[in-house]
């Protein structure tokens, strides 16, 4: 299945927010300062990005949805998202929306590949950020993190020579700052850097990862079950255990998201999201979205184009 009609690419994701709060290098890099007001409702919308994205939350207080999993985002945290994910933002504290302020670095993957940063190290000192995407940053830990906003947001704005050259090497520092800051916290909290062993939440780990893989094509509990060398029963006790959610209703929800993030961020017709869904029909397909939002998918996709 051709994913391209509903990844967005850097380029897309900067022209989704006004000029004047995104700062960028080409289609390679870029910086947005988020603001309630100005731009926030962008992110409202599940919508795949194909490059690393880094949130810096300076002020107030929010919660990211990353695939099926909430974060909540406050001041003086930092949250990493990988390629390939599906992210938006799904509350706000709207108490203190005026303050909100969250700073966004966007990358593509293959000018990240070019940057001199040793992943294997990182990766090799426990730093999976698959599992631990949120942490929270310390005083003299944000006080330098603001600095290093501040110079890419300078150098990004520049005219001057050697400019890639100059926040290519910034954004390398900036990897293994987060890096170790992430680090000192398994240290700090006592964790070992190695994936949960428990054999329900193994399980769940390993069948939202091929929920992740096949959504798109099967939506019954005993196709994943055969997948693991389960029993549909036993798989739906394991991630009711881990989570308190039935299998079917995370299957149900990766599809919401998926076609979520078809109607907003596609051109394509609801018949062909249908068919790429594999729903039998529309009819089908409506019902299922409806069940889920509210709205129905052309209601859904107005609404969408209503708030960018």
């Amino acid at each position: 299945m051709d994913d391209s009609a509903y990844t967005i690419s850097l380029a897309q994701f900067r022209r989704l927010f006004p000029v004047s709060s995104c700062l960028g290098m080409g289609d390679d890099v870029c910086l947005v300062n988020v603001r309630y007001d100005e731009n926030l409702s962008v992110l409202r919308h599940p919508c795949r990005f194909d490059g690393f994205l880094a949130f810096f939350c300076a002020s107030g207080r929010m919660k990211v949805m990353i695939n099926l999993t909430e974060f909540t985002v406050e001041e003086n945290s930092m949250f990493v998202n990988i390629p390939g994910n599906v992210v938006s933002v799904s509350w706000v504290d709207e108490t203190r929306k005026e303050d909100l302020q969250v700073i966004v670095i966007a990358m593509t993957g293959e000018y990240m590949s070019s940057l001199d940063v040793d992943i294997a190290k990182l990766s090799g000192k426990g730093i999976a950020l698959m599992d631990r995407p949120f942490f929270f940053i310390k005083d003299d830990e944000k006080r330098i993190a603001e600095r290093y906003v501040t110079l890419a947001a300078d150098i990004l704005g520049s005219n001057l020579m050697y400019k890639r050259e100059s926040i290519s090497a910034l954004l390398s520092s900036i990897f293994f700052l987060a890096g170790g800051i992430v680090e000192q916290r398994i240290i700090d909290a006592g964790l070992k850097p190695v994936p949960e062993t428990d054999r329900s939440r193994e399980v769940f780990r390993q069948f939202l990862g091929l929920v992740a893989e096949y959504h798109t094509r099967e939506r019954s509990v005993s196709f994943y079950a055969g997948k693991l060398c389960l029993t549909p029963k036993y798989l739906a006790r394991l991630v009711k255990t881990a989570t308190g959610k039935s299998a079917s209703d995370w299957i149900g929800d990766y599809v919401t998201l998926e076609a979520k993030n078809m109607l907003r961020y596609s051109s394509l017709p609801v018949k062909e999201i249908v068919s790429r869904l594999n729903f039998p029909d529309a009819s089908t397909f409506h019902k299922f979205f409806k069940a889920r939002t509210g709205l129905t998918p052309v209601e859904y996709r107005k609404d969408g184009r209503r708030n960018t």
